[in-house]
């Protein structure tokens, strides 16, 4: 009898060892368990899943934000939108026009909070080799944005290639090619094209969006050549006749960038509220919201800040989605 009570004494006690160490474990578990490649999975849920979470609630944080943006259509029309969404949540917004390298070097100096109009992988590397270890990617406008030299369709050219030696069309239009802002990652890549396709006689002339538009609005009114460089979306391909060139060698990126939002690395601690606000936003954000912001600003000739306000009236929910428990 005494054995077996001493037998019974020991298995107890053995089987509260083993709901200890249960236990234990798994308040282990719960509060420091690691994923494979050394990241809280805790910490990993909370980052990644807030885009997909509207109820969850971050502080302001620094309430005052620059966006820098470059003068290219997309980027004046998003830009009032984003800005508009994050002053909603508490946030003083200032939105600057500057160019391509400007807007990089002050995201990437943390002079500025973020900006709107990053085109990568291949606009914009040679900025993302510079700057690309002081900026967190926080997601895509548009998933694919093609670029190249673009020309109306009554000209008989169609491709980049068609253009090297050809009298006709280089006499027609001075040997040039109608560009943008100088530093602009399509220009950089349009040096490159001129030279990799031996377009020996051509130059590249510098200008602005506005001018080079004016200048293709011109030319398709009298029927006459012309050679810009092109991106899309873009309004001018609603409203206009136009051909994109195909580019053999890929020099503008194949099938076309992303066009996204970055931020300095410190951002998401600086102003949780904004970041989760454009965690949501880019979430929803697709090209067919880009080209309605477009269409309202170039064609309808709304100003770009009438046309985000008149967006988000028409669009309460979305509005509700993007800031619903922020900046409280």
């Amino acid at each position: 009898m005494y054995k077996k009570m001493r037998l019974f004494g020991l298995a107890a006690a053995f089987a509260a060892l083993l709901v200890l160490a249960a236990c234990g474990g798994s308040d282990e578990d719960s509060s420091s368990g690691e994923s494979e490649n050394g990241t809280s999975e805790d910490s990993t849920e909370e980052s990644s899943g807030s885009a997909s979470d509207s109820s969850s609630t971050a502080e302001l944080g620094e309430s005052e934000l620059t966006i820098p943006y470059v003068a290219w259509a997309g980027a004046i029309a998003r830009t009032p939108l984003v800005a508009q969404v994050l002053e909603e949540v508490g946030y003083t917004v200032e939105t600057s026009q500057v160019e391509s390298g400007a807007m990089y070097s002050s995201v990437a100096t943390d002079d500025a909070s973020f900006m709107t109009a990053s085109w990568l992988p291949a606009t914009d590397q040679t900025y993302w080799d510079q700057y690309g270890e002081d900026l967190e990617d926080l997601g895509n406008f548009v998933d694919s944005a093609p670029l190249s030299l673009t020309v109306p369709s009554y000209m008989d050219v169609d491709s980049i290639e068609d253009l090297q030696g050809n009298q006709a069309v280089g006499e027609a239009t001075d040997w040039t090619i109608t560009g943008i802002d100088a530093g602009a990652g399509v220009m950089l890549q349009t040096e490159t094209a001129i030279e990799d396709y031996g377009l020996d006689n051509w130059e590249l002339q510098s200008s602005s969006e506005g001018a080079m538009l004016s200048e293709l609005q011109s030319a398709v009114d009298n029927e006459e050549p012309i050679v810009i460089t092109g991106w899309q979306p873009h309004w001018m391909f609603s409203e206009m006749d136009l051909t994109m060139l195909e580019d053999p060698q890929e020099i503008y990126g194949g099938e076309g960038d992303r066009i996204g939002a970055l931020a300095h690395t410190s951002f998401q601690e600086d102003s949780p509220a904004a970041y989760e606000a454009m965690q949501r936003l880019l979430e929803d954000y697709d090209q067919e919201m880009e080209n309605e912001l477009l269409v309202m600003v170039n064609v309808d000739d709304l100003e770009p800040a009438e046309a985000a306000s008149q967006f988000l009236e028409n669009n309460p929910d979305l509005l509700e989605s993007w800031t619903e428990g922020l900046g409280e």
